[in-house]
């Protein structure tokens, strides 16, 4: 896991990451419609959504195999639940279809407040839990990238 701001990146930050956080911040506007646009084909994807954030215990936990995520708020503040432990037996394992297992929570959940420009990338295997309210339910606009690594 890497957490960041994307108008401060660090220079350790690996090329490929950095590449597509840049991207996204030359791209992506508020005008940009919702839903999956290509970078690089199924290699290298994003994905624009307004969801509104719940109560962490009205979310799920979840995973992937193959891509990392590169979670960016746009807009709003979202709390991001995450695990350093393993995942353990998903109730929903959609890996081979959709790249996504589902859990109900992550073991000793922990989480930190992303805010406008913040992003987390999150790698194949670790789980985390998105779209946690800070507070009250609030909207929040972001960007998910997605990158094949497995």
């Amino acid at each position: 896991m890497i957490i960041g701001n994307i108008h401060h990146l660090q220079c350790w930050l690996p090329a490929e990451l950095r590449d597509a956080i840049e991207y996204v911040k030359r791209q992506v506007t508020a005008q940009t419609p919702l839903g999956k646009h290509d970078i690089d084909g199924d290699r290298l994807f994003y994905l624009v959504s307004n969801d509104t954030t719940q109560p962490i215990a009205e979310r799920r936990a979840e995973y992937h195999a193959r891509y990392l995520d590169i979670q960016i708020v746009m807009h709003g503040v979202e709390g991001m639940t995450f695990s350093c432990l393993p995942a353990g037996a998903p109730e929903t394992d959609w890996l081979a279809e959709k790249d996504i297992a589902f859990l109900p929570e992550g073991a000793q959940e922990k989480t930190v407040v992303l805010e406008e420009g913040d992003f987390v990338v999150f790698y194949p295997g670790e789980v985390h839990k998105p779209l946690c309210a800070v507070g009250q339910a609030a909207p929040v606009r972001k960007v998910v990238v997605k990158l094949l690594v497995a």
